[in-house]
């Protein structure tokens, strides 16, 4: 593969209670732990957050790729990302993920075609596909 981009980042601190920097300083978050895991939630974020707003911006970026591709206009779209955390037995926890594509002003076959075309071609659904469960609900 030619890499177009490469995104660095480093956690510091004791992983899921400490911070999370890019590269570049852009990205510069404390985090903590959620109460629902024991911890003192608050203002900081987690990996699951993180994680949910990455695919979200990823699979709106491939769903306006796969309509221009299809020259049908998107005026707005939206893309709700939920990532949950459970444990996986005694392997120590996995990901869930449930996506919510929202298309207000398409027919509902020309959006479902939109978002599985953007599910086959986001590289986080490529990612996780077979390794975490994802659920794609779309709405108009």
């Amino acid at each position: 593969m030619q890499v177009l981009y490469t995104a660095e980042a480093t956690a510091v601190g004791e992983g899921r209670s400490g911070e999370v920097r890019s590269s570049d300083g852009v990205l510069d978050e404390q985090l903590t732990v959620p109460k629902e895991l024991g911890g003192p939630g608050g203002d900081a974020t987690n990996p699951e957050q993180l994680f949910a707003a990455g695919y979200a911006a990823c699979f709106l970026s491939a769903l306006k790729t796969a309509a221009s591709a299809l020259k049908i206009k998107v005026e707005t779209a939206e893309i709700t990302a939920r990532v949950g955390l459970g444990p996986d037995g005694d392997r120590g926890y996995k990901l869930q993920v449930d996506l919510v594509a929202t298309l207000p002003g398409q027919d509902r076959e020309t959006a479902t075609k939109l978002v599985e075309l953007a599910h086959q071609g986001c590289p986080y659904s490529k990612a996780t596909r077979g390794n975490i469960d994802v659920t794609v609900t779309t709405a108009v």
